[in-house]
């Protein structure tokens, strides 16, 4: 499809694209989209920035706005007919909030049981009937166990940024959820990378499942451009200090491959003037997500970041991504640089490199759409 318009969308969901000035699908958008209206269930496989939540989000609200109109509607408390699984609380809030841009004309309601929260705000949450949730696994799972919340009426299941979902618990997880939806419910699993775990996760649960790369999978997009520095007698430091010193349109994400390298990096750009906040993990959950608010809103243009940040954000202004660090692993390496370059948009990437980095760099030019 050329356009959204010539999709087969809810006249409501239409006018909410045209508000937004959404008008051209991207090529995940454009070969799965007609798949999924037709209650298929499908494993797709796309570059980060893609629009994959868009993706699925569109047939979800068709589908159960269609199930309503036909005299169905949900009346009884905490019985969602759709459940989106995602890895990280920062994800669910931007899954959630793509979803509630088109709730005010189809009118269906969204809520969220998130890690990160109290279990007092999950229940919360749940309270009243609704059609579609989001949830991390170990917290949906948590209330499952409790009887708080039943997956009985569930038609559509999706694993979103299931390569982000790696602890070995996952799988079991995985599995309770999928047995507590309906038998014949629409299974979806989006993941920008197949790392063994979700392989695992599309031969334990997605037999038979068409599976659509996009021509971008594992690969960097088109609109990034990428620089190698070489840093000199181990002076990382000063070759970051020369870069920063040319100013950029948005913001900087720069990372390290440790908490202890994150926290000293940033100690060392305060002392130099720089404004700059962390990101990472085993830190205050309430400071970590102010500094990423304070990120998103352009109230500080520089944040140092471990990998935990390479997976899920979506921040539209970061224009620039710096490795300081270069990761050992080009999945990681791919995560890292696709939070910039989003939706066509462009960015660049900045690679600091030593001797030690010349097994990844050597393998940089093969991923060039």
């Amino acid at each position: 499809m050329s356009s959204f318009s010539n999709f087969d969308l809810l006249s409501t969901l239409q006018e909410t694209l045209q508000e937004k000035k959404i008008s051209l699908p991207t090529e995940i958008q454009n070969r799965v989209l007609p798949i999924l209206l037709k209650g298929q269930s499908i494993v797709g496989v796309s570059e980060t920035g893609s629009g994959k939540t868009l993706t699925y989000a569109l047939p979800i609200l068709q589908i159960l706005k269609k199930i309503e109109t036909d005299g169905q509607p949900v009346t009884v408390d905490s019985h969602p007919r759709a459940a989106v699984i995602v890895p990280t609380r920062e994800l669910g809030e931007q899954v959630s909030k793509v979803f509630k841009e088109f709730t005010h004309t189809t009118r269906l309601r969204v809520r969220t049981v998130l890690g990160g929260t109290t279990l007092e705000v999950a229940k919360r949450n749940i309270k009243g009937p609704l059609e579609i949730l989001v949830a991390t696994p170990g917290r949906l799972v948590q209330l499952m166990d409790r009887g708080l919340i039943s997956l009985n009426d569930v038609q559509i299941l999706v694993f979103d940024e299931a390569d982000q979902m790696l602890d070995k618990g996952f799988i079991s997880d995985a599995n309770k959820i999928v047995s507590a939806c309906k038998e014949n419910r629409q299974l979806i699993l989006f993941s920008a990378t197949v790392s063994p775990n979700v392989q695992t996760l599309i031969n334990k649960l997605f037999v038979g499942v068409e599976i659509i790369r996009s021509k971008g999978s594992s690969k960097v997009v088109p609109t990034l451009s990428t620089v190698n520095k070489t840093v000199l007698e181990g002076d990382r430091f000063s070759l970051l200090e020369k870069i920063l010193a040319k100013q950029v349109t948005g913001g900087t994400l720069i990372f390290t491959n440790t908490r202890n390298q994150c926290d000293a990096l940033a100690n060392l750009l305060i002392k130099k003037g720089h404004k700059c906040l962390i990101y990472r993990g085993e830190m205050d959950k309430v400071k970590r997500r102010a500094n990423l608010k304070a990120f998103r809103n352009g109230e500080i243009e520089l944040l140092i970041s471990t990998d935990l940040g390479s997976r899920g954000l979506d921040v539209d202004h970061v224009s620039r991504v710096i490795n300081y660090h270069l990761p050992k692993e080009m999945e990681n390496y791919l995560h890292r640089v696709g939070r910039t370059a989003r939706a066509g948009r462009k960015g660049q990437v900045i690679n600091l490199v030593t001797d030690r980095d010349g097994s990844l760099v050597a393998k940089l030019g093969s991923i060039k759409s």
